[in-house]
């Protein structure tokens, strides 16, 4: 209920009663109406443009949105470092390792190959960082897939290695019998005159003159699969499988230092010079097998001796003389 206002006539000394104007209240509605519109007109636009004015969740969602920016651009970073690193590998691995152990570089496209087909970022389109989420993941998932090949790639380099390896140690590389133990290098690989028959013979071996004892070394990895004197002209002669191919004969010996069935290494002693079999004086007579062909053996000495001492032996060995069986 509303006041009723009163005010004292002096003329009359004595109270009326106030009438308010219609229109006068009308004016007093209008203005007051606009009054609190302008001043929430104001405060919206104050709101709107003073950030000091965000919610506290809305600061905390905008402090986790920084800092997950801030993850993705140092996440970027490293994913950099780490491509720079895998190139340098992949290069490393196509033009030395690869290389070096004779196997077929890994073809670009393959290195490289990307992700067609489905879409596979859908999930995180419509979002205000949606282009830096899409790209950090498409960056992590070829950076994945280049891992992967590269992590292939040096199993495969490490199976080749240890093949390599092997070969390395197989390969008859030494002299089988010490030059400091020689009389002379006797005979070559190449036609030779027979010391029974004196007719031209091809010599398939080399012959090293050394006193009866003398040790005569392996000179590969391998298996011995003779040991016997059940070979034509040989005497007591040694068979090593070296693997690879290769296989070397000792023929001759006065006795051996290993059975058949047994592991040998490179530099161990399997035998000693002798004189059985067709054999004209104590001597070594060395072949080297490869894939069932003898060739010549003079290409395998360069694990223990010098360029010099290698240029003397092949000056020898070219000498077409007598040989010694």
């Amino acid at each position: 209920m509303s006041k009723v206002k009163y005010y004292y006539d002096s003329e009359t000394l004595s109270y009326r009663k106030i009438e308010s104007k219609k229109g006068r209240r009308i004016g007093f509605i209008l203005l007051y109406t606009l009054g609190v519109f302008l001043s929430g007109f104001l405060l919206l636009l104050i709101y709107l443009s003073v950030p000091a004015l965000e919610t506290p969740r809305e600061k905390l969602l905008s402090r986790e949105l920084a800092n997950m920016q801030l993850q993705f651009e140092l996440l970027n970073r490293k994913m950099t470092e780490v491509e720079e690193v895998l190139a340098d590998v992949s290069e490393r691995d196509d033009n030395i390792y690869r290389l070096y152990f004779e196997a077929d570089p890994i073809p670009e496209e393959q290195r490289k190959a990307g992700f067609g087909g489905v879409n596979r970022y859908r999930d995180f389109e419509g979002f205000d960082n949606s282009r830096l989420i899409i790209s950090t993941n498409r960056r992590m998932d070829i950076l994945t897939k280049q891992i992967v090949v590269q992590s292939r790639s040096l199993d495969e380099i490490t199976v080749l290695a240890s093949e390599k390896e092997k070969l390395l140690a197989a390969i008859p590389a030494i002299q089988p019998v010490a030059n400091e133990d020689l009389s002379r290098m006797a005979s070559g690989y190449g036609w030779r005159t027979d010391p029974f028959t004196k007719a031209r013979k091809f010599h398939h071996g080399m012959d090293f003159t050394a006193p009866t004892g003398t040790p005569i070394y392996a000179t590969g990895d391998g298996k011995v699969i003779r040991a016997d004197n059940r070979a034509t002209g040989y005497g007591n002669h040694i068979v090593i499988d070296h693997g690879f191919d290769f296989e070397t004969l000792y023929a001759h010996l006065s006795k051996y230092n290993i059975r058949a069935g047994q592991q040998v290494k490179r530099g161990d002693i399997i035998g000693f010079v002798g004189s059985t079999g067709r054999s004209q004086a104590p001597h070594l007579h060395y072949e080297v097998i490869k894939a069932g062909a003898r060739i010549n053996p003079i290409n395998f000495y360069y694990g223990n001796l010098t360029a010099e001492e290698f240029e003397i032996l092949l000056r020898k060995s070219q000498q077409e003389n007598q040989s010694l069986d």
